[in-house]
């Protein structure tokens, strides 16, 4: 079985140690390196769809939280505050509330909106012991988080926009969802008390999902304390099921943070999630391609072996040269072993360039792939773009 767990620190993805804690796990060079590939996709697909960056804090003082409803509905899951200078400080459990206040910066007008903002920030989640595994349960996540800010007659068409993002995301990564999720308010103190927000939010949803004849679940008690959302679920090879990426309709915290816009009056605030918290889709991503990733999320996407010592150094000069057309790409040296052990360690690397006395002359080398079929001298620029992902779906 592909667990994660096992298969991400024999492949040097991440690792663990008591000396930093429970729940906070360090990703390795492997590990960092499919991380930074997936944050560029995600920006640059972002970007493409009329988003706009920004970078917000990871503390928050306790005001803000009591503002946006966490602190009445939330505090279980978030750490304890920090008392700094006679004030509060928390550790955020979301990004939704700096989000509101970037909002709230400038003046809006109608004609502003929808308004897109998107970040890759950390929030932090005060789980037990007990639930913590690899990376899939975590205290410290790294949030694929956006929201646009939009009149309530264009909140459906970004909450279907927002899935159409989703589902070319998940296809480029090659992700297969499990089920999508309408999750609803429950019993208790945990969700806010307004009957009319809830089911004006959960129109919206219901309206998207039914237009675009997406099979879909209903779950009470799974929503956001503020809003219904809807789940992408995916499935671990044991077939237990965990949530990725979210879209939520929120009426709740525009009011609390008196969000507004000129000429008209209060924004729809659609909370959205690409790809999730990117220690989950790690986790996710190791298990579906057990360690073969495509070509544009490997680790290392080429690997350059000479035949002998005397290719050496036309060896290392292809190295450098893959390395400035932009791919991942090491050396395996002659002393390593033989060409074929030295293969068979490089398995999972997608193209695999021979360098024999013929290509250290000419200063190309002989690709092979990882399937083990052979492509020929394949120039590096060409490799390159192979190794690039493809941009589609959204706008």
């Amino acid at each position: 079985m592909n667990d994660h767990r096992r298969l991400g620190r024999e492949l040097g993805i991440f690792d663990t140690d008591p000396l930093i804690g429970s729940g906070l796990p360090f990703l390795l060079p492997a590990g960092a390196a499919v991380r930074k590939a997936v944050e560029d996709y995600v920006h640059e697909l972002e970007r493409r769809n009329g988003y706009q960056h920004v970078h917000s804090p990871v503390l928050g003082k306790r005001e803000l939280y009591e503002r946006s409803g966490h602190w009445a509905h939330y505090a279980e899951d978030m750490f304890p505050a920090m008392r700094v200078g006679g004030e509060e400080y928390v550790l955020r459990p979301s990004l939704c509330p700096h989000h509101a206040l970037v909002y709230r910066s400038r003046q809006r007008s109608h004609r502003d909106l929808p308004l897109r903002l998107a970040e890759l920030g950390g929030m932090y989640r005060a789980e037990l012991s007990g639930v913590l595994g690899g990376l899939t349960r975590v205290r410290a996540i790294q949030l694929n988080d956006g929201h646009v800010f939009c009149r309530p007659e264009q909140a459906a068409g970004e909450v279907s926009a927002a899935l159409d993002l989703i589902e070319a995301a998940h296809a480029q990564l090659g992700i297969r969802a499990a089920r999508y999720r309408l999750s609803l308010r429950g019993d208790g103190a945990k969700f806010v008390d307004d009957p009319e927000l809830w089911a004006r939010s959960e129109a919206v949803l219901r309206e998207v999902l039914q237009r675009r004849g997406r099979p879909y679940d209903e779950e009470r008690g799974e929503g956001a304390f503020y809003g219904p959302k809807i789940d992408i679920q995916i499935a671990d090879p044991a077939g237990r099921e965990s949530t990725l990426s979210t879209v939520q309709v929120d009426y709740f915290q525009p009011e609390r943070f008196e969000l507004s816009y000129a000429g008209g009056g209060r924004p729809v605030m659609v909370h959205r999630s690409v790809v999730g918290g990117l220690e989950r889709l790690l986790a996710h991503l190791v298990e579906v391609h057990a360690g073969a990733f495509p070509a544009w999320l490997a680790p290392v996407q080429a690997v350059v072996l000479p035949l002998s010592d005397a290719e050496q150094p036309a060896a290392e000069d292809l190295v450098r040269r893959a390395v400035a057309e932009g791919l991942r790409a090491e050396l395996a040296p002659a002393a390593k072993g033989s060409l074929g052990a030295r293969i068979r360690a490089h398995r999972l690397v997608p193209y695999q360039l021979v360098v024999g006395p013929r290509e250290a002359a000419s200063g190309a080398a002989s690709v092979r792939l990882r399937d083990g079929s052979q492509a020929g001298a394949v120039p590096l620029a060409e490799l390159a773009a192979r190794a690039r992902p493809r941009f589609s779906g959204g706008q």
